[in-house]
């Protein structure tokens, strides 16, 4: 059951049932002190016939209700009782006078969006609703960049992503696909694919079905073999992995493998996984780079800042192997953190936690500057949605709001412009890199000394508190 309301009466209740909508009679509760009652015998309830149910609607006075219905969302659920300085009876009639040119839903959501950024926040969303269906193809993918040669798209890079992992699947490295950097694109399902035509012209409708492709070492088709693959409709889990891993490597061969590179896309669920797959897979290293460039946010993440500004406190001696560190699962070294334009929210919320918390200086462009969060409005009546920022972010320390409309500045500003990047370079990661050297550099860890085994058998023996006070004397 995905979903249900009750009747007011409370006798039945409508749910739907993956795509079906069933409505079915309420069973009463029986008496705590009653033996439960199987269901009743025959059929389950039918679902309803809704392919030719049609409604008549007036859409210019559902616009004008959900013009009103919209600032009445912002009037009830805004953090902010006085909407930022908006006069709501003011901008109400002030934007009203548009609704009699609208020509269509499109129309209206324009109207409300110009409306809305009055209030000047961020979170705040205008979207959805009845739209025209508009037939789109999708096109498969194969995971794979291409370059034009002798006239053919050959391979020039291949995407591994993780084939146990749905969400990445990739279609040339499954088990029995025989395909390689630098073979040719011959064919796809037949049809000769030569640089003439766009490569992706050729796998139009094919996202997600059997496609054979011919793929061979040569232009001319000479030693040539066909295999089949399964294309995806998006490649971009794919690229992103490639790019985090990408990252990880150039860390890795910059710094000898002494420092972690760690990436967090969000501050939700993705995020975590991310940080956990990353950060504890290296809590050997000696220092550590946070990426949270592109961070879509989530949570506040207060606790990542926690993780990595943790202290030593102790050693365990064993019998064998290493000193045991506690807190276990810690990178005690320096850090640094990189952010950018496109981190927000979370993403804004984060690196001002890192800063704050004294984990290191933060490398790259000012984020986005959105720490007025949502959680949630009605839908408009068709629908559609106006979310109501309803929650904001302030310092104890100093009485003010938290990067909303500013974001947060990085230590050290860093470009990445577009010359470098098509060159395959990352300045900002660069600068990292450099930074957290000059700092292992300057402050080295120092590997602590493990005191010498008690002997309890000879004269004086260990000290003792009594004997350890008068030495203090």
């Amino acid at each position: 059951v995905q979903g249900f309301l009750l009747a007011h009466n409370g006798e039945k209740a409508l749910y739907r049932q993956q795509n079906n909508w069933i409505i079915a009679p309420i069973r009463p509760l029986p008496p705590r002190t009653a033996p439960p009652t199987p269901p009743a015998a025959g059929p389950p309830p039918a679902p309803l016939k809704t392919a030719d149910l049609e409604v008549k609607i007036k859409p210019r006075e559902e616009w004008a209700q959900m013009y009103r219905d919209a600032w009445r969302i912002q009037r009830e659920m805004f953090y902010d009782p006085g909407l930022h300085g908006v006069n709501v009876a003011d901008f109400e009639a002030r934007y009203r006078k548009f609704l009699a040119n609208i020509g269509s839903r499109r129309e209206l959501t324009y109207v409300m969006q110009d409306m809305m950024g009055e209030i000047s926040v961020g979170h705040l969303s205008v979207g959805g609703g009845e739209q025209p269906e508009v037939k789109t193809v999708q096109t498969g993918l194969l995971g794979a960049d291409y370059e034009v040669a002798n006239g053919r798209y050959r391979f020039k890079r291949i995407f591994n992503g993780e084939n146990w992992n749905p969400g990445l699947n990739a279609p040339l490295t499954q088990p029995g696909v025989n395909v390689s950097v630098g073979d040719y694109l011959l064919a796809v399902d037949g049809r000769e694919v030569t640089a003439k035509e766009s490569v992706y012209s050729f796998f139009e409708a094919k996202a997600g079905k059997q496609v054979v492709i011919r793929v061979g070492p040569n232009p001319d088709g000479s030693g040539a073999r066909d295999v089949t693959v399964v294309p995806v409709p998006s490649e971009s889990a794919l690229r992103n992995l490639a790019w985090i891993e990408d990252n990880r490597r150039k860390v890795e061969k910059a710094t000898n493998g002494r420092v972690a590179y760690i990436y967090m896309p969000d501050t939700a669920f993705g995020g975590l996984t991310s940080f956990n797959r990353y950060f504890y897979a290296q809590v050997g290293k000696e220092a550590a780079i946070i990426d949270e460039r592109y961070n879509g946010g989530g949570a506040l993440a207060t606790d990542i800042a926690n993780l990595l500004t943790q202290k030593p406190l102790s050693r365990v001696a064993t019998r064998d192997g290493e000193d045991e560190l506690q807190p276990q699962g810690a990178i005690y070294g320096p850090k640094a953190m990189i952010i950018n334009e496109w981190a927000g929210s979370g993403g804004d919320a984060m690196p001002w936690y890192f800063r704050r918390a004294g984990a290191g200086p933060l490398i790259g462009k000012r984020t986005w500057g959105g720490l007025v969060g949502r959680a949630g409005a009605p839908q408009l009546m068709d629908g559609g949605i106006v979310t109501a920022p309803s929650s904001a972010v302030w310092d104890p320390a100093t009485s003010k709001w938290i990067a909303e409309n500013v974001g947060v500045e990085p230590d050290i500003e860093v470009e990445n412009c577009p010359e470098a990047v098509k060159q395959g370079r990352d300045p900002q990661l660069e600068k990292a890199i450099e930074v957290v050297m000059a700092e292992l550099a300057k402050k080295p860890l120092v590997e602590p000394k493990r005191p010498p085994y008690p002997n309890y058998h000879v004269p004086g023996g260990p000290p003792t508190p009594a004997t350890a006070n008068a030495t203090r004397k």
